[in-house]
């Protein structure tokens, strides 16, 4: 399992957005993180979310707390990561796929077909 870290690589954008950027101890290899990104084509935010859910997940199976008579510590690492997750996704969902206001429709012309569409709604029996 290899482990590289280029941000001009999709894996290296996903291993910065997951903070997963030691390649002496990665906790994801590149081979895991292009899996996550298999799985939403054209996305970065939910292969990031994805991998931070699995990360989450395996860090659930330890304790979270421990008590050491009058010392006690809580650790937040999984409800971080979820929550990094969970902006991600809403992320994802909120930003528009396509940003309308950089599009240029000077070139379009009339819409094609446009003649046709009187004489069909006139040989439609409804009109």
């Amino acid at each position: 399992m290899t482990a590289t870290y280029n941000v001009t690589t999709d894996i290296g954008k996903i291993r910065l957005m997951i903070a997963d950027t030691s390649i002496i101890t990665p906790h994801f290899s590149d081979e895991e993180l292009a899996f996550f990104l298999s799985l939403y084509p054209g996305s970065y935010r939910l292969p990031a979310a994805q991998a931070l859910e699995a990360w989450a997940s395996a860090m659930s199976q330890t304790a979270d707390s421990e008590r050491i008579g009058d010392y006690s510590y809580t650790k937040k690492q999984v409800s971080n990561l979820l929550a990094l997750a969970t902006k991600l996704r809403e992320d994802e969902n909120t930003n528009p796929i396509v940003d309308w206001s950089s599009m240029d429709f000077t070139t379009y012309g009339d819409i094609e077909g446009a003649d046709h569409v009187d004489s069909w709604m006139l040989t439609y029996s409804g009109y």
